[in-house]
């Protein structure tokens, strides 16, 4: 049992002036596996005092010396390694290989992208007729998911760490424990007090709160399109910079040339990794007319390799996190049907021989129309749309006919195809074929899949502010 019921701010464990705790569920088990303080606005407030006493001095630190940090905290990260997979596995359901090879690794990737690009980053350009300074935009409050609790906060706090900017952070209160381990990483790594401060709480409090904070210049977000808007709203009041990173409908447009099998294999990956709670997911799965049977064919040979089951066993795909995401799926895969698509495999209820967990069927649907339910909302489970095209241009026009715009795929070797799908597909981050992961590169999204880019030295300008000083002396 991992009973946590304090808050860390100002480099310290303190109490929580409420009396309100939250119990975290393991959702492979549905069992209670410990228990958060639920922060107050009096604790959001002793945070953000902690950080604005911190920020004058953390902010003029040295670029050398921020380096350093981050690199110390690579290295306690990577010291936690097997304490970050139990609890990731424990709080979110990730399979132990996913824990390890995805959300483990994504975490040490973003903390040491973010040395690496901060040695390359110039803070004061000299323009000509004018000096260019970036400087940190000032107090950060940093709202995160569940679906991702290394992932996103490492990103987002390496990032405003690079910029010297403190931070407060809220995660998600059902995956509470993995920013716990951060906590106790930045403090064995010597981060300075005040820089780092962690509110648990729920959103309508602590998340509010941070949005509309008066002594937080800057806010960013992600999850929900819906909560989005609040947060752009609330901080209309002050007029504080917002990042928000939101939701997604992703295509993935397989090429009439294409690899049949390994196309399949992608898709099927697609909703499969995470048990499908990721953001970027291609699960709009867009093939050719003339390929549709042997691609369908293919998905259904493939999917019985991704096993649902015990994330602690041999198995690639975990429960969901919560009754409530299960409730969310179910209702999902029965709008399917309701609108006419054809159930290939899955469909409502659990897998077979699991009673216990939130565990979902993987379920593919086909003859979707761009206009149903399942191919306009982002579901956030295990759930594949295969949807046809008659040419390029109408596999492009299918793709743009979202109101999200995160990330893009496409599968196929001719290269002038490729091109054309990958440049005139809407949206933040394009895929092609298996390219390999760029810690380096932006990523965020077009349309309603937020504002503002995140990973690299795009994260980094992101926590800073620009000055123009003309005349500065040479």
């Amino acid at each position: 049992m991992r009973n946590y019921l304090k808050h860390y701010i100002n480099g310290e464990w303190v109490e929580s002036t409420g009396s309100d705790v939250e119990e975290v569920i393991n959702p492979a088990t549905e069992e209670v596996i410990g228990k958060i303080s639920l922060g107050t606005k009096e604790d959001l407030d002793k945070a953000v005092k902690a950080a604005r006493e911190a920020f004058p001095s953390f902010s003029t630190m040295s670029k050398d010396d921020r380096v350093k940090m981050l690199e110390r905290i690579a290295e306690e990260y990577e010291k936690r390694k097997d304490d970050i997979i139990e609890t990731i596995t424990d709080e979110l359901g990730s399979p132990l290989a996913v824990s390890e090879k995805v959300h483990f690794m994504m975490g040490y990737n973003h903390f040491s992208q973010a040395a690496e690009s901060l040695k390359e980053f110039s803070f004061m350009e000299d323009m000509g007729g004018h000096t260019r300074v970036k400087e940190s935009v000032g107090v950060s409050g940093l709202i995160t998911p569940w679906n991702f609790p290394t992932n996103q906060t490492s990103t987002k706090i390496a990032s405003a760490f690079a910029a010297g900017s403190p931070v407060i952070l809220k995660p998600a209160e059902v995956t509470p424990f993995a920013a716990i381990i951060l906590a106790e990483i930045f403090e064995a790594a010597g981060v300075p007090k005040g820089v780092f401060n962690l509110v648990n709480g729920k959103g309508d409090v602590i998340g509010d709160g941070i949005s509309s904070h008066p002594g937080i210049d800057f806010v960013s977000f992600t999850g929900s399109g819906r909560v989005g808007k609040k947060i752009m709203q609330n901080a209309s009041e002050s007029i504080k910079n917002v990042a928000l990173e939101l939701g997604g409908k992703s295509p993935l447009v397989v090429l009439e040339d294409a690899d049949i099998e390994q196309a399949a294999r992608t898709a099927v990956n697609h909703i499969a990794t995470n048990t499908g709670q990721v953001c970027s997911a291609a699960t709009r799965i867009l093939i050719p007319n003339s390929m549709k049977e042997a691609f369908e064919e293919e998905v259904l040979k493939v999917l019985p390799e991704f096993t649902v089951g015990d994330p602690r066993q041999d198995n690639k795909v975990g429960p969901l996190i919560s009754k409530k995401q299960w409730n969310t799926v179910q209702s999902y895969i029965e709008k399917g049907v309701e609108e006419g698509a054809t159930l290939l495999a899955g469909g409502t209820g659990k897998p077979e021989g699991l009673d216990k967990g939130y565990y979902t069927k993987m379920t593919v649907f086909s003859d979707v129309k761009n206009d149903m339910t399942i191919a306009e909302e982002e579901i956030f489970g295990p759930v594949m749309s295969i949807l046809t095209y008659e040419d390029l241009d109408d596999a492009i026009r299918i793709s743009n006919d979202t109101e999200y715009g995160l990330a893009g795929y496409v599968v196929g070797e001719d290269k002038e195809a490729l091109r054309k799908v990958a440049t005139s597909i809407r949206a933040g981050r394009i895929k092609v074929n298996d390219a390999e992961a760029d810690f380096a590169a932006p990523f965020g999204g077009f349309k309603q899949s937020g504002i503002g880019r995140e990973w690299g030295d795009h994260g980094i300008e992101e926590y800073l502010e620009t000055k123009t000083i003309l005349g500065y002396p040479s």
